[in-house]
């Protein structure tokens, strides 16, 4: 801890701030681009992981970051990654060491979840997985901090209304199932190596940048719902 009383030069010594680096997995969906936002406003320096792709889909963090060219602007850099690649990821936390690590990457669409199976238990069960693993490998264990983006479909054929922490799970989608083996390896990381490592369950919740091809935005066409006066 620095003096209170000053240093050589005679100016007063300030404690050192806590490094805030946040590296976020889905950055450009829905809560990754918010979550961007409320953390770059806490003066967090933030990295952002994103697949390779024929064109930009940084729409919803065009407000913060103006140079996808550059895949610079700011306290935001993006880097090209995907949870199918552990080389990548390992790289990539070995390069940032963030504080904190957000993972709401995901093949999130239910339905599509029966098409592409494979794809998704590939990216929404190993793929956290592999960025636990690159935690440990990257000798980060005791000084990151790691969120796990879950979901009510780990619920599925509820077995009771409404649903607590306790509530048993039963999936119903591949989806669901995928999203249950990252639920646990996260507890298992948590418990065989003392990692902060935590699950938030989410239920459907909606905003402007919601992706269209999800239920309540498809049926609403992406329009406000009418309400009196408005």
């Amino acid at each position: 801890m620095a003096s209170s009383q000053g240093d050589a030069s005679g100016f007063p010594c300030e404690e050192l701030s806590p490094r805030k680096v946040a590296l976020i997995t889905g950055i450009t969906g829905q809560d990754g681009s918010y979550l961007a936002e409320f953390l770059l406003e806490k003066g967090y320096e933030v990295h952002g992981i994103v697949r390779r792709s024929s064109s930009f889909n940084t729409g919803r963090i065009e407000h913060l970051y103006k140079n996808p060219q550059a895949h610079i602007e700011g306290n935001m850099k993006l880097h090209y990654g995907d949870l199918t690649d552990s080389t990548c990821l390992v790289k990539i936390i070995n390069e940032v060491k963030p504080s904190e690590i957000y993972n709401l990457g995901a093949q999130s669409h239910v339905k599509i979840s029966f098409d592409l199976a494979e794809y998704t238990a590939d990216v929404d069960g190993v793929g956290t997985l592999r960025l636990l693993d690159a935690i440990k490998t990257c000798g980060l264990i005791n000084s990151v901090k790691f969120y796990q983006a879950s979901t009510s479909e780990l619920f599925g054929k509820v077995q009771e209304i409404p649903q607590k922490e306790t509530t048993p799970f039963y999936p119903r989608s591949p989806y669901g199932a995928a999203k249950l083996y990252a639920y646990w390896i996260v507890v298992n990381f948590r418990e065989a190596y003392n990692l902060f490592a935590v699950n938030g369950i989410l239920f459907n919740h909606e905003s402007p940048r919601r992706d269209a091809l999800h239920f309540i935005r498809s049926q609403c066409g992406g329009h406000a719902l009418a309400r009196p006066g408005r």
